[in-house]
């Protein structure tokens, strides 16, 4: 399984980026799609994921993201995208994609987030 992300960057308070996710390889039967952040010091946390049950997608997401940050997916292209408003200092960390298929956990490679004025 291979996920390229892309997007990502640097963006004042306020601002918005998107991050956008594809998987590839053998990816039949994918549960979960999603997106993690880890910032310096600090621990790998859930930022948004979708889980599959079935035809239908359901998204969770942080606490800290809610109402700023919307995830999304496209079933048949296996792709997932974050996007991300009203961005705040706190929101740096390199974000992470990740899916998980029959039990196991694949992960990106990381995308840097920096808000910062």
């Amino acid at each position: 399984v291979q996920l390229v992300e892309s997007g990502g960057g640097s963006v004042q308070p306020g601002g918005s980026l998107r991050l956008s996710c594809a998987a590839s390889g053998s990816i039949f039967g994918i549960y979960t799609m999603g997106w993690y952040r880890q910032a310096p010091g600090k621990q790998r946390e859930l930022v948004a994921a979708i889980t599959r049950v079935g035809s239908t997608n359901y998204a969770n997401y942080a606490d800290s993201v809610k109402g700023r940050f919307t995830i999304s997916s496209d079933n048949a292209k296996n792709t997932v995208n974050l996007q991300m408003n009203s961005l705040k200092p706190e929101d740096t960390a390199v974000y992470y994609c990740k899916v998980a298929i029959g039990g196991l956990d694949y992960w990106g490679q990381g995308t840097q987030v920096t808000v910062s004025s």
